[in-house]
């Protein structure tokens, strides 16, 4: 097993830098998820720790082993791509052990590393099959098959879920993550989807325009993010932001903007003081939104009224898009006993202890 270390790691194309100054350290057996939106430079990231791109400055460890200049096949890596890459005149078996064979390795061994691979990915019986007879989540299989047997010490997956359908990813999730406890070896993972890096991975990093934003387990990312960026990339609907100001009153801290006037709790309140009176940007997850019982007291400063706008009923729970003054927001809410309708004013309740706060010109959370 080995860990990776980037350090200060820059690449550019032409006059153009799509990595900027990138450090960071992935432990050994850690399943780590670079995650960002499309030319974030995650993608470009990871060629060039497999050796398919070079660096442009900075230097890039496998272990304690500097490989700026190795070329790949020294690096001990295996990879997965997005596409299956398959062999399609090769059976299973030998789409399996075909870069072993490369490699001249006796016979025994391969076809005791092919069936111990087949074994764990539940590919046993179609070993002799083509891969035109397979579907799209076996044929990836295949593909992992592929790397296992390689027996790396570094697994290097790049977006290898894309080109399933929706059940098949959260299969292949779960499949992914099962493999990783039973290796215990070093994956890097990229994606540009956060439900898998949420799902998936011990640390996540997030990337945008090059630059890392935030690293951390998914529920600090989640909890605590870093800037307005992270907050928006990380949770599904993304989070609520809203302008507004910080104003004292009745030894309170209140978040006002148009058609609200919310009280910060007093552990948050008190390392805001030295903001108070001042523009914020208020950020409030769906999910730390929800209905006012209606035998209750309604008090205004720990929730608002909106009008329903949009109401997408998914079983369980339900996405309210709701118009409250100028401010567009979404809730995600526990579906009520009594069906909620397009042009209803709701009575709505926030968990303000779970809500952010953005400095305007920077983005940066405050607090």
């Amino acid at each position: 097993m080995a860990g990776v270390t980037l350090k200060n790691v820059v690449k550019r194309f032409g006059n153009t830098q799509v990595v900027d100054d990138l450090s960071l350290r992935i432990e050994e057996k850690e399943f780590a998820v670079l995650v960002g939106s499309s030319g974030c430079g995650k993608t470009t990231a990871l060629r060039m720790i497999a050796g398919l791109e070079s660096v442009t400055s900075g230097d890039i460890y496998i272990g304690d082993t500097r490989v700026n200049d190795m070329p790949p096949k020294d690096r001990d890596i295996a990879m997965v791509f997005q596409s299956y890459a398959l062999y399609p005149h090769l059976n299973i078996r030998d789409n399996i052990s075909f870069g072993l064979k490369i490699r001249q390795m006796p016979k025994k061994e391969i076809d005791q590393r092919v069936e111990e691979a087949a074994d764990v990915l539940g590919l046993g019986e179609m070993l002799e099959r083509k891969p035109k007879e397979l579907s799209g989540g076996q044929r990836q299989r295949v593909a992992l098959g592929r790397a296992i047997v390689r027996k790396p010490r570094l697994f290097l997956f790049d977006e290898p879920l894309s080109n399933l359908d929706a059940k098949l990813r959260v299969a292949m999730r779960a499949e992914i993550s099962k493999l990783h406890r039973r290796l215990g070896t070093t994956i890097i993972y990229v994606t540009h989807d956060q439900v898998e890096a949420m799902t998936m991975a011990d640390r996540i990093f997030i990337m945008n325009k090059g630059v890392l934003q935030q690293s951390g387990t998914p529920m600090e990312v989640y909890s605590r993010p870093a800037n307005r960026l992270v907050a928006g990339f990380i949770g599904s609907p993304a989070m609520n932001f809203l302008e507004a100001k910080l104003q004292p009153a009745d030894g309170r801290l209140y978040v006002e903007a148009p058609g609200l006037r919310l009280a910060l709790p007093e552990r948050l309140a008190q390392p805001l003081q030295a903001h108070a009176g001042r523009d914020v940007v208020f950020g409030l997850r769906p999910e730390d939104i929800s209905l006012a019982r209606a035998d209750a007291p309604f008090d205004p400063a720990t929730g608002f009224e909106a009008q329903a706008e949009v109401v997408e009923t998914l079983g369980s729970e339900i996405f309210a898009y709701l118009r409250c003054s100028a401010h567009s927001i979404v809730a995600r809410m526990e579906t009520p006993d009594t069906p909620l309708r397009v042009g209803d004013v709701l009575r709505l309740k926030v968990k303000m202890e779970k809500s952010h706060l953005f400095d305007p010109a920077t983005a940066l959370a405050i607090g």
